[in-house]
């Protein structure tokens, strides 16, 4: 376990113990990648903890195939760790908004809907809310609701939500947030997307 020293200590009344072990917001925002990269790393983590996992992937194709889609179900259905539900909301890219976008809100509003019955229901302990940030940045899910829901969640849920232009007030509001840059890209080079290294 890292050590260290913390520059603030909140009076918060907590022990040293109940502040580590409080349920987290976490965002992996901007324009680099990695986003999701570093959430389903998290995933893994929990995993291995034996923590009950679900993630849902907002406005990604529903047709796409990730590698971590597959990793992740073959290890919640191994017996060794955490059980993984996997869950797609989406018919067209994140990054791209198509013909298809009133299609793609109103499956972003059911997959939050999803989710807040989950939360509700205390269903996992880690949410891994994939894209989740463009549905509040195209404002087809309330942030304030978001931020709301999170708050109020029930026992020790942690949540992870990746994706560009989070809403300030998300950002804000959760525990962990990192906005990862780009410095060089090979897509700013022309070259597409390969296997292994996009999915």
């Amino acid at each position: 376990m890292p050590q260290g020293q913390p520059s603030v200590v909140p009076d918060d009344g907590l022990t040293t113990r109940q502040r580590r072990n409080r349920p987290l917001v976490v965002v992996h925002t901007g324009v680099g990648k990695g986003k999701s990269t570093a959430a389903f790393g998290l995933a893994l983590r929990a995993w291995n903890q034996g923590w009950p996992i679900g993630v849902f992937q907002f406005v990604k194709s529903a047709k796409w195939k990730v590698g971590e889609e597959r990793a992740l179900r073959v290890l919640g259905d191994s017996g060794e760790g955490g059980s993984v539900a996997w869950h797609k909301m989406g018919e067209g890219w994140s990054w791209v908004q198509r013909d298809s976008q009133m299609d793609n809100e109103e499956k972003a509003r059911e997959g939050w809907e999803q989710v807040k019955r989950d939360l509700a229901a205390q269903t996992y302990q880690l949410y891994v809310l994939d894209e989740f940030a463009y549905p509040m940045h195209w404002g087809w899910v309330d942030t304030d609701e978001v931020v709301s829901v999170l708050r109020e969640r029930p026992g020790n849920q942690h949540v992870v939500i990746t994706g560009r232009n989070a809403p300030g007030k998300l950002v804000e509001f959760a525990d962990l947030v990192t906005d990862m840059s780009k410095v060089r890209h090979p897509m700013d080079v022309g070259q597409k997307g390969q296997r292994g290294i996009e999915w």
